[in-house]
């Protein structure tokens, strides 16, 4: 790349910040681009330890790994601050370990939905090592809601850079005005990725959820990705209840998810509205 738009790591010292690092420097080294890691302490006073330990990782990491990391360790808010060091760097992705939704750990899941929604770059949320090197096979799930230009353009950026063919999963809904909503979307993506020689093929799924039935194919065609769009305007009950892409996120059979965010001046183009 040549403006080396870097790759942002939220970083908290753990086994999943360790697994959102290997993902990233894949990433990194096919992009040709920086990786910053971003630990924001609790308070002031745990900065400067946090600063040596966080130096001590990235010189004994790059000794194994022939990629340029960097730090960043401030003190505030995960929420606004993450956001903020994304868009100060004009990071490309950012790529966050989090756990599963377990009992009380849908918080958890809450927790990084926040965090993602926040962001103007895409979010690739990983749980656990990767299983690849690349981008080859990424599911696109097409659903009746499906309505953001902005899941496209990312999905023509990174075929452009991976040589990623996506797949196009839909399912049958009963609701006849529900399943005309999710073939009219179907054939705005497919002209959409045609006129931009995106590599694509697709695929009806059985099954009722979108959400559950994609998860399963990803897993079934060894998958790399599952790229998704978050929810405008996100509530609390959201949050707590499950949205449909925090069931994708923290999918049980742990297939990394790309999150893009909607833009309100994309989303306004007609055929996408």
């Amino acid at each position: 790349m040549n403006d080396n738009r870097p790759v942002i790591v939220p970083w908290d010292f753990s086994e999943l910040s360790e697994y959102a690092l290997e993902h990233a420097v894949n990433i990194a080294k096919m992009l040709k681009c920086d990786i910053f890691l971003v630990h924001i302490a609790k308070k002031t006073s745990d900065i400067s330890s946090a600063e040596e330990k966080i130096t001590n990782y990235i010189n004994n990491f790059k000794k194994k790994h022939d990629v340029s990391i960097l730090s960043i360790v401030k003190e505030g808010s995960i929420f606004s601050e993450i956001s903020s060091i994304i868009e100060e760097k004009n990071a490309f992705f950012a790529v966050m370990g989090t756990h599963g939704i377990k009992g009380m750990q849908k918080f958890t899941g809450s927790w990084a939905l926040k965090v993602i929604a926040g962001s103007k770059s895409p979010f690739i949320v990983v749980q656990a090592p990767p299983s690849s090197v690349g981008l080859d096979n990424i599911v696109f799930p097409v659903d009746f809601s499906f309505s953001e230009k902005e899941k496209l353009l990312w999905a023509e950026l990174v075929s452009r850079y991976f040589n990623t063919t996506f797949h196009l999963c839909y399912t049958e809904n009963s609701d006849s005005s529900i399943q005309r909503k999710v073939n009219s979307n179907m054939i705005v993506a497919k002209k959409y990725l045609n006129t931009n020689n995106v590599k694509f093929e697709i695929i009806k799924l059985d099954g009722k959820e979108i959400a559950d039935s994609a998860v399963e194919y990803a897993k079934k065609i060894n998958a790399d990705m599952i790229m998704i769009s978050t929810t405008k305007n996100i509530s609390f009950q959201d949050y707590v209840l499950g949205a449909s892409e925090q069931k994708i996120i923290a999918n049980r059979e742990k297939v990394p998810v790309m999150t893009v965010n909607p833009r309100t001046d994309l989303t306004k183009t007609k055929g996408l509205t």
